[in-house]
């Protein structure tokens, strides 16, 4: 009787031991980076979420001027409030690659496999449109195309679109500033309300009868 009683012991922590193996292993893992995992996710398109649409103008830092999408053509000569100037941002993965639109034309902001910048019409699809969104230390923002990784989206001091593979990420050229249309700037002088949330009290049963 013992004997059967100390190997039913034994196997029942040896079961223990097998179950709760994987996860010593985790949390025995030092320096666990995730950054693969990370990176990978946001690649993944949210099709959970709705997509995440945004209005506003790029300001080239080296033009002075407006990103504007004229159709096929693409420059930064825009003024503040151009109508060519105002771009859709769409954004439908858990990352930060966008499509850019420009509202009134209905093109997309591309790079070619030359990596010259043009207009491609709404229903096209191609991963050309497609750029990563960075924000650079000097609080300026970067477009870097999601299909040709190290080319930027860049403009001369005329407002003339640079290929793609003579951009750098530290050079002006491609260095852009996000505005808001006129007329479209949030309001800032409402005072921020906070949400109070009371207990709910306990229901009453009747006593009376039924």
């Amino acid at each position: 009787m013992w004997s059967l009683l100390s190997t039913l012991t034994v196997l029942c922590i040896q079961m223990l031991l097998v179950m709760c193996n994987p996860l010593q292993q985790v949390l025995g893992m030092d320096g666990v980076n995730f950054s693969v995992h990370v990176e990978n996710q946001t690649q993944v398109r949210d099709t959970m979420s709705r997509r995440h649409h945004r209005v506003y103008q790029l300001y080239s830092r080296t033009s002075g001027k407006h990103v504007q999408v004229l159709g096929r053509k693409i420059s930064a000569r825009g003024e503040d409030g151009d109508k060519y100037a105002q771009l859709v941002v769409e954004a439908d993965t858990f990352g930060s690659q966008v499509r850019i639109r420009g509202k009134e034309t209905n093109f997309y902001l591309c790079m070619n496999r030359r990596g010259k910048l043009v207009g491609k019409k709404a229903s096209n699809r191609s991963a050309d449109c497609v750029f990563v969104e960075k924000v650079l230390e000097n609080h300026y923002t970067a477009l870097m195309s999601a299909r040709y990784t190290g080319w930027y989206v860049g403009f001369t001091k005329k407002g003339r679109p640079r290929r793609g593979p003579q951009t750098l990420p530290n050079q002006q050229d491609v260095h852009f500033m996000k505005r808001f249309p006129p007329g479209e700037q949030p309001d800032l002088t409402t005072p921020f309300r906070f949400t109070t949330v009371s207990k709910r009290g306990k229901r009453v049963r009747a006593t009376g009868p039924r």
